[in-house]
C-alpha cells in the first residue's frame, strides 16, 4: 500500500498539446506546497534521455517517484501523454495501491486543435506536424472507464476548477514548510 487516506493521486493524460502539463502547474499554483508533480517529459527526456517504449526505464522512475512523493505525504500529479499501452499497468497497479482517492482526467484535443496548439510551444521548430501525426492516439484511454474526459472547449482555468473540485484539493490546506 502507498500514500494515505488524506493524499490524491491524480493522473493527467493526453496528446502532445492537449495541456497537460499547464493543467498540472495550474493545480500545483492553486493548491501550493505538498503537491508533488511527476512529469512523463521532465522523467523520460531529462533526467533518463530515452525514447518512450514499452518497457522503458522511465515507466518505473514514474511508478517509485510517485509511490515515493505519496508516502512522504505528498498528493501527487502524474502527467505525460502515458500511451495506454504502455503506462496502463503501471497506473492500475499505483490506482489499487494508493490508499486514498485517485483521479484520472484524459484531455482530449482533436489533431486540427493539437496543431494549433502546438505552433505556440517553445519545441514549434524541432518538432513538425508529421512527428505529431505519428505521436496522436484519438482517445487513448485506459481500460475500466477509470478517465473523466475533458475537451477543448474547457478552458484552462475550468479544467484546473473542475480537478481542484472533484479531487477535494479545494477543500485541503496546504503544507506550511
Amino acid at each position: 500500500m502507498v500514500g494515505a487516506r488524506e493524499t490524491r493521486l491524480i493522473v493527467l493524460r493526453g496528446n502532445s498539446a492537449s495541456g497537460k502539463s499547464s493543467v498540472a502547474a495550474g493545480l500545483r499554483d492553486r493548491f501550493g506546497r505538498g503537491l508533488a508533480l511527476v512529469g512523463q517529459d521532465n522523467l523520460r527526456r531529462v533526467v533518463l534521455r530515452e525514447h518512450d517504449r514499452p518497457g522503458a526505464a522511465n515507466v518505473g522512475l514514474i511508478d517509485a517517484v510517485a509511490r515515493y512523493s505519496l508516502d512522504a505525504g505528498y498528493h501527487v500529479v502524474i502527467e505525460g501523454i502515458l500511451y495506454a499501452d504502455r503506462y496502463a499497468a503501471m497506473l492500475a497497479r499505483l490506482r489499487t495501491d494508493h490508499r486514498g482517492p485517485t483521479h484520472g482526467y484524459y484531455l482530449h484535443v482533436p489533431f486540427a486543435e493539437t496543431l494549433v496548439r502546438h505552433a505556440g510551444k517553445p519545441i514549434a521548430h524541432e518538432v513538425g506536424e508529421a512527428d505529431l501525426r505519428d505521436w496522436y492516439k484519438d482517445l487513448d484511454l485506459l481500460p475500466g472507464a477509470v478517465e473523466t474526459v475533458i475537451g477543448a472547449d474547457s478552458t484552462l482555468t475550468q479544467t484546473v476548477d473542475r480537478i481542484m473540485r472533484d479531487t477535494g484539493l479545494d477543500r485541503l490546506p496546504a503544507r506550511e514548510h
